[in-house]
């Protein structure tokens, strides 16, 4: 299933994050508990990020591609500054052997990470990259 890049957010940092609004998959993921900031693992489920496209594999029929290159990309995670281009992004997720990877309603107005950690109604985790 393809989403549309609109859609999206990619966030770089240390441990770069994925942010998906209206994804197909939402259901599919797991419900997100990680008040205390600890991201658990998405057990059966993989990233393969690409300048290009972005696939987020699951379990099953389940997962989703992006076009990455058309998505937004934004600073570092920790501080939500100077914006990057996807060629960053993959990178940061090869150092950190995969990525946060958030499904929501709706993409945020602000990255306030511990609001999206302890809503209750995000969905996903960190996904290893295969391999």
């Amino acid at each position: 299933m393809l989403l549309d890049p609109e859609n999206t957010l990619f966030v770089r940092g240390a441990t770069p994050v994925l942010l998906l609004a209206e994804a197909p998959v939402h259901d599919a993921l797991p419900l997100l508990t990680a008040p205390d900031g600890a991201v658990p693992l998405c057990e059966g489920w993989s990233i393969v990020p690409r300048l290009t496209l972005c696939l987020v594999d699951g379990p099953g029929d389940h997962g989703l591609v992006v076009p990455a290159l058309a998505a937004a990309v934004v600073g570092r995670a920790d501080d939500g500054t100077a914006a990057s281009g996807m060629s960053d992004w993959c990178a940061d997720a090869e150092q950190a052997g995969g990525a946060v990877v958030l499904s929501l309603e709706h993409l945020p107005q602000a990255l306030d990470w511990s609001a999206l950690l302890s809503s209750g109604t995000a969905r996903g985790g960190f996904m290893p990259t295969p391999g």
